[in-house]
């Protein structure tokens, strides 16, 4: 009888493409189940990432040097990505491999000696009070579900929200007859801001008139205050398009953006005298460096400053 020969069954390493994609998964969910990030910081984090995994091109995390690391941050400048997106993705490489580091995959992190990218501070693109009204009004009732858009388009300027901030915005967060809603910023930070007259009635309108019918198409009832046409959320993305659409109608700069009427709403409360540490708490920053960009912009509001307060003015 000839001899059994057994086979030897020698444990495979996993390769590193498929170690990056595990530990990205990982990564991904220690996010958003343990730090508590918020939806859009997460999917910001994976898509950044699935860009430096296309970089590594399946090579062992572990052997990367400084010297790789800023091989990858010349490739990023290379596929034309702005200065801001650049140290985003630096941000999200340093968070990342810090992860790795705390589960003990990595001993050290180098990409901690990778310098921030500078950026330029840019003056933001705000639309003057006219052409705001002309976008507010563009919304007909020959467009389907018109009054969701107007309403929309009242409280993108109203409140200063962030299209996901508005994208998230409940019933229960929405206070007509008290003129107020609560938004949810980055971080899920609460913050209370106020509504205008136009505001509170195209909203009024709206959840009058044409909500019931969108939440019946779905099951169970939803609470978000803004529903398409199916009965569910109105995700931030046609936010962006329903905003370009009636830009285009009304002639409004091709590049607005829920950004652009952020920008409008802080500009136009500073220039009407309203406080810099107000419009920060409406606009939820958290430092007042950030709002303070908004002061460049209004240069008449600067120049009556200080033409009231300059003894030699």
């Amino acid at each position: 009888m000839g001899k059994i020969r057994r086979r030897l069954l020698v444990p495979q390493t996993p390769k590193p493409a498929v170690m990056a994609k595990t530990w990205l998964e990982a990564f991904v969910d220690y996010a958003a189940g343990e730090c508590h990030l918020s939806e859009n910081t997460v999917a910001a984090y994976r898509r950044d990432l699935v860009r430096f995994f296309t970089w590594l091109n399946g090579r062992s995390i572990p052997g990367l040097s400084i010297r790789d690391l800023s091989d990858y941050v010349t490739w990023l400048h290379g596929q034309q990505l702005a200065a801001a997106s650049i140290a985003r993705h630096i941000v999200s490489l340093k968070v990342f491999l810090r992860y790795l580091q705390l589960e003990g995959a990595l001993t050290e992190n180098v990409a901690e000696l990778l310098g921030s990218q500078r950026l330029w501070e840019r003056v933001p693109r705000v639309l003057s009070p006219e052409q705001v009204d002309r976008l507010l009004a563009s919304p007909r009732s020959t467009d389907p579900w018109w009054r969701r858009d107007r309403a929309l388009l009242e409280l993108l300027y109203a409140t200063g929200c962030r299209a996901s901030e508005l994208s998230r915005l409940r019933l229960h967060d929405t206070h007509l007859d008290t003129g107020f809603c609560v938004c949810r910023g980055k971080g899920d930070k609460e913050r209370v801001v106020p509504l205008g007259d136009r505001a509170i009635a195209a909203v009024r309108e709206y959840l009058q008139e044409e909500r019931p019918r969108l939440a019946a198409r779905y099951q169970p009832p939803p609470d978000w205050v803004l529903l398409t046409y199916r009965g569910r959320r109105l995700r931030r993305e046609r936010i962006w398009e329903l905003l370009k659409r009636y830009a285009l109608r009304t002639g409004v700069p091709p590049d607005v953006s829920p950004h652009t009427l952020r920008h409008s709403f802080a500009t136009h409360l500073l220039a009407g005298g309203a406080d810099l540490r107000q419009v920060q708490e409406m606009l939820g920053h958290a430092s007042i460096a950030t709002t303070q960009l908004y002061t460049h912009v209004d240069l008449t509001r600067l120049k009556a400053i200080h033409r009231r307060f300059h003894p030699r003015a």
